[in-house]
């Protein structure tokens, strides 16, 4: 008995919502490392080696064993499930790149504000981009191994942060402590929307 097979499948397989999420920061403050640290697949950096050419441009103190900065943008991915995925975006963190800053804030769901004790005004600029903007942000306080450390709620009133903004002390070069950054910031934004968020 001869048959017709259908070429068609009709369990055709689901693509999964992509969620955007930057990552923000002063000049050093460790937004790349914190991609690198979470994305699950190698991670896009633009990292370029600072050079002579940004002396009076690229103001190093407090960083001063810097080599490279990126020039674009880093970029990775966490599969949550299935059917959800978070695009990680990390933000250049020199003024003269805060033109690419719109594009890539275009849709994100949220965003991390990685904050450096040792230059803290380094993340006002951002901050103040995410507020007047209205895209919901936690701050994460990288605390670097030869920083001193301050508490979240020292950080906070150091920032003048609305009460409701998280602040997270964080490594950004370890994975779970990335993540629970990130849980703060999705939680937050279910709170924002009224949404419930598990306790």
């Amino acid at each position: 008995m001869d048959y017709v097979r259908s070429d068609r499948d009709h369990s055709r397989p689901r693509l999964p919502l992509a969620l955007k999420i930057l990552i923000a920061g002063g000049f050093g403050a460790g937004k790349t490392t914190l991609v690198s640290a979470l994305s699950e697949v190698r991670p896009l950096q633009t990292e370029e080696v600072l050079t002579d050419a940004g002396i009076g441009t690229d103001d190093l103190s407090g960083v001063e064993a810097k080599a490279t900065t990126t020039v674009a943008m880093d970029f990775g991915r966490i599969t949550i499930n299935e059917d959800l995925q978070l695009y990680l975006f990390g933000t250049p963190g020199q003024d003269r790149f805060w033109f690419l800053w719109d594009e890539l804030a275009f849709g994100a769901l949220g965003a991390v504000v990685l904050a450096d004790t040792r230059r803290l005004a380094d993340c006002f600029p951002s901050i103040d981009y995410f507020e007047q903007r209205g895209i919901p942000f936690v701050v994460g306080v990288n605390c670097f191994d030869d920083a001193r450390r301050f508490g979240a709620e020292a950080v906070r009133q150091a920032l003048d942060l609305d009460p409701e903004v998280p602040v997270v002390l964080c490594d950004a070069r370890d994975r779970q402590s990335a993540k629970l950054v990130l849980i703060s910031l999705v939680e937050h934004v279910a709170r924002q929307r009224g949404e419930p968020v598990p306790a």
